[in-house]
C-alpha cells in the first residue's frame, strides 16, 4: 500500500472512529489506489447514504465503495419496515400522507402516489431511508404540480354538469 493510501486511510479511519452517529458501529475503512471501501453493519440507509456523502467529499477520495450492510438489532419484517417508514412521513410536515404511500418487500422500501416538487420527493425519500429495515427506496412517485383542480377548471366541470342536465324534451342537450 502507498504512503499516499496509508495516510487516506488513516484520515478516513478518524472520521469513523469520531463520528458521532457512525463511531458505535465499528466500520473499518481500506483504501486501495485512492479508492475507500468500508466494511460493517449500520442501522438505516440513511446513515449509509451519510458516509457515503462525507467520503466522496474527502481530499485524495477517487471512488467509494461501501461495503456496508444495513441491518437492525432484532428480526424484522416488511409489514414492521413499512410501518416504520409510515410513521416517519407522517411526523414530517413537508410530505402529504394523503397523496403518498409506502410498501416494503424484502426491505426495499417502494413509495407509491403523487408530490407536488421534486423536493418533496427527495423528503420522502430521505425520511424512507431514515427508517429501521429499509436496505434500498425506489420512488415510483409522480411530480403533478396542484394535483388538484383550480378554481377555472372547477368553474367549468361545474357549468358542464349543468349544461348535461338541461335537456330539451327531445333529449337534444343544450350547450
Amino acid at each position: 500500500m502507498s504512503e499516499k493510501d496509508n495516510n487516506l486511510q488513516r484520515k478516513v479511519q478518524e472520521m469513523l472512529d469520531n463520528d458521532k452517529d457512525l463511531k458505535g458501529y465499528g466500520l473499518k475503512a481500506n483504501v486501495i489506489d485512492g479508492e475507500v471501501q468500508v466494511s460493517g453493519i449500520v442501522d438505516t440507509l440513511a446513515e449509509q447514504s451519510r458516509l457515503k456523502e462525507s467520503l466522496v467529499k474527502m481530499p485524495g477520495v477517487k471512488r467509494v465503495e461501501p461495503g456496508l450492510a444495513v441491518s437492525t438489532d432484532g428480526a424484522i419484517n416488511d409489514k414492521s419496515v413499512t410501518d416504520e417508514v409510515m410513521e416517519e412521513l407522517n411526523a414530517n410536515p413537508r410530505v402529504s400522507l394523503r397523496h403518498v404511500g409506502a410498501k416494503s418487500v424484502d426491505g426495499t422500501v417502494f413509495l407509491m402516489g403523487r408530490v407536488d416538487t421534486p423536493e418533496e420527493e427527495q423528503e420522502a425519500i430521505g425520511i424512507a431511508e431514515k427508517a429501521r429495515g429499509v436496505k434500498n427506496v425506489v420512488s415510483q412517485l409522480k411530480v403533478d404540480p396542484g394535483g388538484g383542480y383550480d378554481d377555472e377548471s372547477l368553474e367549468a366541470i361545474f357549468h358542464h354538469q349543468v349544461n348535461n342536465d338541461r335537456e330539451e324534451v327531445d333529449d337534444t342537450r343544450i350547450f
